[in-house]
C-alpha cells in the first residue's frame, strides 16, 4: 500500500513527524508532499498569482511553497502520477478540526483534494486544552491510536468522493475513553472576536481569535463528543448539494 502524507502546519511541524511514524505501522511505502511553512486557515484556496517552487528533503519527500491543496495537487499530478497512492494521510493537525472547522481547514483540505482524485483520503487532528499553549502541544493520543483508528478503514467500502475527518481529544493516551462515529456539529457564530491593536506607527491593525465554545451537552456530534474524551470519526463528503431542496426549487422556478 502506497500512502501520501500532507499537512497544514507545515512539512517542519512536528504532527507531520507523528503521522509519519503512525504511516509506517501500515506501510513502508511512505511519501510526503507538504506545504513549506504553516498554513492552517487556507482552506480549499490555490496558489494561482504566483509560481510554486519545489524542495526535495529526501526520497519521497519534498515540501511545496504553497497551500495544502497545492501539495497534494502537485504529489498527485507530477510526483507520483506513475505511482498514485493508495491512501493519503493529512495531518496530524495542531489542534481540533470538528464542527465548522472543516470548511476553513487546510487539514481537511488536503484530504479533500485526494478525494476529488478519487484517493481514499483522512484528516487527523490532535486537540490540546490551554487555549494558547505554544509549542507545548501534546500528541499522545494521536501517536497511540493512529494506527488503531486507521486500520479499520483499509478494507472499509468508502462512498464516491468522501473524507473521513478523525478528531482526538485533549486526555492522554491512557484516558481516551475509545472511538466514536458521529456527525459535524456547529458552534454558536459569536465566538468570532478580533483582537484590535496598534502598530509602532500609529495605525490599527486586527488579530482574529477565535474564542472557545461551550458546546451543548450531549448533543451527540464531533463538537461534544471529542470533548467528553473520544476519539470522533465523522464521513464527509464533497457534494454540497441539499437535494433535499431541490423540488421546492424547481416548484419556485417553474414557467422561467
Amino acid at each position: 500500500m502506497r500512502i501520501l502524507l500532507s499537512n497544514d502546519d507545515g512539512y517542519h511541524a512536528p504532527g507531520l513527524e507523528v503521522l509519519e511514524r503512525i504511516a509506517a505501522q501500515l506501510s513502508d511505502d511512505v511519501w510526503v508532499c507538504a506545504p513549506a511553512s504553516e498554513q492552517s486557515g487556507t482552506g480549499r484556496s490555490l496558489t494561482l498569482t504566483r509560481p510554486l517552487r519545489v524542495r526535495q528533503y529526501a526520497e519521497r519527500r519534498f515540501a511545496v511553497s504553497g497551500t495544502p491543496t497545492d501539495a497534494v495537487m502537485y504529489a498527485l499530478s507530477e510526483l507520483m502520477r506513475e505511482t498514485p497512492p493508495d491512501l493519503i494521510l493529512s495531518g496530524v493537525n495542531r489542534g481540533g478540526n470538528i464542527a465548522e472547522d472543516v470548511m476553513y481547514s487546510g487539514t481537511v483540505s488536503a484530504a479533500m483534494e485526494g478525494a476529488l482524485a478519487g484517493v481514499r483520503s483522512v484528516a487527523l487532528s490532535q486537540r490540546y486544552g490551554r487555549r494558547e499553549p505554544g509549542a507545548d502541544v501534546s500528541f499522545a493520543a494521536a501517536e497511540e491510536w493512529g494506527a488503531r483508528v486507521l486500520r479499520p478503514l483499509l478494507d472499509h467500502e468508502w462512498a464516491p468522493r468522501s473524507v473521513v475527518n478523525i478528531n482526538f481529544p485533549e486526555p492522554e493516551a491512557g484516558a481516551v475513553k475509545g472511538v466514536r462515529v458521529v456527525p459535524q456539529g456547529l458552534r454558536d457564530y459569536g465566538r468570532v472576536r478580533f483582537d484590535t491593536r496598534t502598530d509602532p506607527r500609529g495605525f490599527e491593525y486586527h488579530w482574529l481569535s477565535m474564542g472557545r465554545a461551550t458546546p451543548p451537552a450531549n448533543d451527540a456530534t464531533d463538537l461534544s463528543t471529542v470533548t467528553q474524551g473520544w476519539i470522533t470519526i465523522t464521513p464527509l463528503q464533497l457534494d454540497l448539494t441539499l437535494h433535499g431542496s431541490i423540488p421546492a426549487l424547481t416548484d419556485a422556478y417553474a414557467g422561467m
